[in-house]
């Protein structure tokens, strides 16, 4: 680095989330479920949250370091048939971190095996469990950064000389980002402890490991090309939370499919379904296209606009006004505002189908 290099202080090239548009999203498929599945996808919704709200605390720490370093935020990546999903990648003027954020309620403790257990209290009961190896889940983010990396090296002594350094340079960090968690690491290996950190001490961490290093430091120019680097790597809509929520959104499209099912069959063997009068069909057809034809404008799905159970609703209430059109299922103040006007048309019957 120059003598009169420039400060930059924190740069954060990526900091939304995966998880921000997993949970937004799941709040819309909550409003079209029920049951068992509503809890499922109110737990995930939960547990999203968990996460952002840990991330956030360790982003806060990252800008208020007072140090020049470049900053990626949820990034996900693929080398052949290994993937990772690294919670941040933070490049300084030394190293490479990659940070693996755990925001766990409970103590945990790591033995001499490098196994983590996690001891919580859960109804009045005493909660002891084994958790995934944080480390060994950032392990694999780092061969995954080392083969991405190494490709892009021109010949085989750069490439052999990256290998060489890469140890040196890249430096793995496990953080525990909810602060009344308690560390008990004693009996775990040295290698294995000097990588569990709390949030409050990640910035020492960082200075401290920077510090000891007797290299050169890189120029702005440098890290900022690292950090670019990664992020024009990083796939999109690819991450745990978008195969999760294909998931859900398959058991959602299932459960709709079954309450379809339910709609037209007796429920006893002495009842006979009656078939719609000609008028429900008419509305059935007119809604049914202007939530096709919607849905196409936006490029979204059609049920993201009303489901066939919000639909019945709206058949059967018949709402004459938009304070009306608010008491039906899935209809909250913005949908209103967006689609109430054209609704409201279908359902008085004054317009035909667009």
């Amino acid at each position: 680095m120059g003598l009169f290099e420039k400060k930059i202080g924190t740069v954060f090239l990526k900091e939304d989330s995966d998880a921000q548009e997993f949970v937004k999203k799941l709040e819309e498929l909550k409003e079209r479920s029920q049951g068992e599945l509503r809890y499922k996808i109110e737990k995930q919704i939960n547990i999203a949250n968990y996460g952002i709200l840990g991330e956030k605390n360790v982003a806060f720490e990252l800008k208020n370091s007072g140090m020049d370093m470049y900053v990626l935020h949820d990034i996900y990546l693929e080398y052949g048939e290994m993937s990772a999903q690294i919670d941040y990648i933070v490049v300084t003027r030394k190293h490479v971190y990659v940070i693996e954020c755990k925001n766990l309620i409970g103590d945990i403790e790591i033995d001499n095996n490098g196994n983590f257990i996690r001891r919580f209290e859960l109804f009045g009961k005493h909660v002891r469990e084994g958790i995934y190896s944080p480390i060994t889940q950032n392990e694999r983010h780092l061969r995954i950064l080392k083969e991405i990396r190494k490709e892009m090296k021109k010949n085989f002594l750069t490439k052999y000389m990256f290998e060489q350094g890469f140890q040196n340079t890249y430096k793995s960090i496990v953080v525990l980002a909810n602060p009344k968690t308690y560390l008990n690491a004693r009996y775990a290996k040295k290698e294995v402890k000097n990588q569990v950190i709390r949030a409050d001490q990640l910035i020492a961490y960082i200075k401290k490991t920077d510090a000891s290093d007797e290299g050169g430091k890189w120029s702005s120019q440098a890290i900022e090309e690292i950090a670019r680097f990664y992020l024009g790597k990083c796939k999109p809509a690819k991450s745990d939370y978008a195969q999760k929520y294909e998931e859900l959104l398959k058991l959602a499209d299932e459960n709709d499919v079954a309450s379809n099912d339910e709609m037209i069959q007796p429920e006893s063997k002495k009842e006979v379904y009656e078939k719609p009068d000609s008028a429900e069909e008419e509305f059935v057809k007119r809604l049914k296209k202007f939530r096709l034809d919607q849905s196409r404008k936006e490029g979204i799905k059609p049920y993201f606009i009303f489901n066939d159970s919000q639909m019945r609703d709206l058949i059967s209430k018949g709402p004459k006004n938009k304070e009306e059109l608010l008491n039906i299922s899935g209809f909250g103040p913005k949908k209103v505002e967006k689609y109430g006007d054209v609704v409201l048309e279908i359902i008085s019957g004054e317009v035909s189908a667009h």
